[in-house]
């Protein structure tokens, strides 16, 4: 086997690798569907530690009036 045979067989194994990489990298998820993901998540976090807040805070208002109804009713 020449150097020129051996030359031809490495282009076609390269050329064989660089199908193989193409076709793992068009499976894979963009840039942006990533950072779109990452958005949406930004998103949903922000809501629940709102509702967190909120419910917070109205659990406080529950509670104090629950200290009131104890009162007029003297339970406690």
């Amino acid at each position: 086997m020449d150097i020129q045979d051996k030359i031809i067989e490495a282009l076609v194994e390269i050329k064989s690798d660089i199908k193989e990489i193409k076709s793992d990298l068009a499976s894979k998820p963009s840039k942006d569907e990533v950072l779109g993901g990452f958005d949406e998540q930004q998103v949903v976090l922000q809501r629940l530690d709102q509702e967190r807040i909120f419910t917070l805070e109205r659990i406080k208002r529950i509670e104090a009036d629950v200290e009131h109804m104890k009162k007029i009713l003297q339970i406690a």
